[in-house]
C-alpha cells in the first residue's frame, strides 16, 4: 500500500491518467492526495471532480483558491475571471452535487507526520492550531452560514494574525493563509501579490516556509499552489505545483519513500498567468 501526493491538476484530467499509470496506483491498495485547484484554467475540471467524487475512498483533496472561486460563483458571489474554464460548470446538470460535494472538503488534512494543504501555514501555528483554524472554516461551509461567508470571501484585509480577530475578518484570513499564501514580510504579514521563483523574491519577502521560528515543523507540510516555486523537498515541506496547467508537468510523490514521479502537462501557452 503506497499513500501518494500530486500537485494542482487545474483541470489537467488527461496528464492526471497517465501519471497514475506510471506509479501503478491502484485504488484498491493505494490512497491519494490532491494538494486542491482541481479544477480552473485547464480544459477538463469536470472530469477532475467526477474522478474525485467516484473515488472518495481512495482519493482525497483539500480546497484550493480555484476551488472556494467555484464555490463562490456557485452562491452567486465574485465574477468569472479572464482566464477562468469553469462556467460550464455553473450550469452543469451535476452542478448542485459538485457543490454539496465541495463543501464538504477541508482547507487541511493530516496522516502521521504529514500535513496537506493547498498553499501553506503561518510560522506561529502548530500543527494543531493550524488544524482547529481549519475546522473553523470548514464548520462555516457545511452550515447555513456558507452564503455569508462567500459574499465576504474576497479581499486581502485582515492582512496579521491575532487570536482574537473574530467574524468573517478572522474566517477570510485563515482562508486566505490555507488558500493564497506565498511570501511573507519579515514580520510575517502575506504579501499575495508574489508569484514568482525565490530567485526573484525581493528582499522585502520571504517563502513562508523560510521564516524563523516556526511552530509546526514537527510535520512536513504538503502543498501546491505556487506554481513558480516547483517540486521542492526541504525546509520540512514538500513543494508539489510544478505548473501542469501552464506547460509544465504533474507531479508525484510517494510519501513512504519521498521518491518523485512525473508526467509533461498541457503545451504551454504563452499567455497564461499562474494565479
Amino acid at each position: 500500500m503506497a499513500h501518494y501526493a500530486i500537485g494542482d491538476l487545474q483541470g489537467c484530467f488527461e496528464p492526471l491518467q497517465r501519471l497514475l499509470a506510471q506509479i501503478g496506483f491502484s485504488h484498491s491498495r493505494d490512497t491519494l492526495w490532491l494538494t486542491g485547484d482541481l479544477i480552473n484554467r485547464g480544459p477538463q475540471s469536470l472530469e477532475c471532480l467526477q474522478f474525485c467524487m467516484a473515488h472518495e475512498s481512495s482519493v482525497q483533496t483539500v480546497l484550493g483558491n480555484h476551488d472556494l472561486h467555484l464555490l463562490a460563483l456557485m452562491h452567486g458571489h465574485g465574477r468569472i475571471k479572464r482566464g477562468d474554464t469553469i462556467a460550464g460548470l455553473l450550469t452543469h446538470p451535476e452542478a448542485e452535487r459538485i457543490k454539496n460535494w465541495l463543501l464538504r472538503q477541508p482547507l487541511l488534512r493530516r496522516h502521521q507526520n504529514y500535513l496537506l494543504v493547498h498553499a501553506g501555514l503561518l510560522p506561529q501555528w502548530t500543527a494543531q492550531q493550524a488544524a482547529a483554524l481549519a475546522a473553523e472554516v470548514e464548520t462555516v461551509l457545511q452550515s447555513d452560514r456558507a452564503d455569508a461567508f462567500f459574499a465576504r470571501m474576497y479581499g486581502n484585509l485582515p492582512d496579521s494574525w491575532h487570536n482574537n480577530l473574530q467574524g468573517f475578518d478572522r474566517l477570510r484570513l485563515i482562508t486566505n493563509i490555507f488558500t493564497r499564501m506565498r511570501a511573507l514580510t519579515f514580520d510575517n504579514t502575506p504579501d499575495y501579490g508574489f508569484k514568482g521563483t525565490l530567485a526573484d523574491m525581493p528582499g522585502h519577502l520571504r517563502a513562508w516556509f523560510e521564516a524563523p521560528g516556526r511552530r509546526h515543523t514537527d510535520h512536513t507540510v504538503v502543498f501546491g499552489h505556487w506554481s513558480a516555486l516547483g517540486y521542492l523537498d526541504d525546509k520540512h515541506v514538500i513543494a508539489l505545483d510544478t505548473g501542469a496547467v501552464w506547460g509544465g508537468r504533474l507531479t508525484a510523490v510517494d510519501l513512504s519513500d519521498r521518491t518523485i514521479s512525473q508526467v509533461p502537462g498541457l503545451p504551454k501557452n504563452p499567455a497564461a498567468k499562474a494565479v
